[in-house]
């Protein structure tokens, strides 16, 4: 009888909390899984916090310098990744760096079957670690996400990339530090 007892003060607490969980009108669950299953399963980019820094891809977002960018970002599926808390250093190419690019070559990179190569040749451009420009020095070799390595040299004041992007900018975010370059990287 005791056990009874037991369960049904059990059963009657385990109720008055959830129907005190429990928002005016809505009924009281007592499924966990039951409002995991209800939020946006998004990931950080999906974060909504109009107070804090811009991450990376927010402050290249609302640049109208970035758009070829920020569209492969996307179509590569890398806008959470970025979104997270880093430190990144991005080395992002501006609109007319990728107009140098052959347009079938871009065209053919934003197709879904060809992901993973757009995957990749993003993920040279991106540094896990904050290096600003003061610490890139000439002939220092930096290992990038996608595994590819790049190459800074330094020449009239000027930091370059690989021999064929210059440092045009730069411009600090929550998560890191984007590099503004006139080029695109291509790993090898």
């Amino acid at each position: 009888m005791k056990r009874i007892f037991h369960f049904a003060v059990a059963g009657i607490l385990a109720a008055s909390i959830t129907a005190c969980g429990a928002r005016s009108g809505e009924p009281a669950t007592t499924d966990p899984t039951a409002t995991a299953a209800s939020t946006n399963a998004a990931g950080q980019s999906a974060v909504q916090d109009d107070e804090s820094a811009k991450d990376v891809v927010k402050v290249a977002a609302s640049n109208k310098d970035f758009t070829t960018l920020v569209a492969a970002v996307k179509q590569a599926g890398l806008v959470d990744a970025l979104s997270n808390a880093g430190p990144f250093t991005v080395f992002a190419p501006t609109n007319a760096a990728f107009d140098k690019v052959p347009k079938e070559t871009l065209e053919a990179l934003m197709q879904a079957d060809k992901k993973a190569d757009l995957q990749n040749i993003l993920q040279y451009h991106v540094y896990v670690g904050m290096l600003s420009e003061s610490l890139l020095q000439d002939g220092q070799t930096f290992n990038q996400v996608n595994g590819g390595n790049i190459t800074i040299s330094k020449k009239d004041g000027k930091t370059i990339i690989n021999g064929t992007a210059t440092i045009v900018a730069t411009v600090k975010a929550s998560n890191g530090i984007i590099h503004v370059i006139d080029g695109v990287l291509l790993p090898k």
